[in-house]
């Protein structure tokens, strides 16, 4: 009998992460890193202007948590959405790409 509850459980599981939606992946440059456990990451976007062609760089800034607390300013991460860890936070730093020179 618990046998089949466990397989039970660890089917519907398995269901579950395969149901959950896909996560935005995104790189940028650390701003700043004067929180604790937070770094703010500076994230660029080209679109293409839709009249005239010319590729634009949009820029926006996101806070990241960063729960080891390694990355520094100019350093280039890989940030990954997440659910909301506060009222301004909604992404987490997965790994550090490149450290600041």
């Amino acid at each position: 009998m618990r046998d089949s509850m466990t397989e039970n459980t660890n089917e519907t599981t398995t269901a579950v992460a395969e149901a959950r939606a896909y996560r935005k992946t995104r790189r940028g440059y650390v701003v700043s890193d004067k929180m604790q456990k937070t770094v703010v990451v500076e994230v660029e976007d080209r679109v293409k202007h839709p009249l005239y062609g010319k590729v634009i760089r949009r820029t926006s800034k996101v806070k990241a948590h960063d729960e080891a607390g390694n990355a520094g300013v100019g350093d280039l991460v890989l940030i990954m959405e997440t659910r909301p860890l506060s009222a301004t936070k909604r992404w987490r730093v997965v790994e550090i790409l490149e450290k600041a020179k």
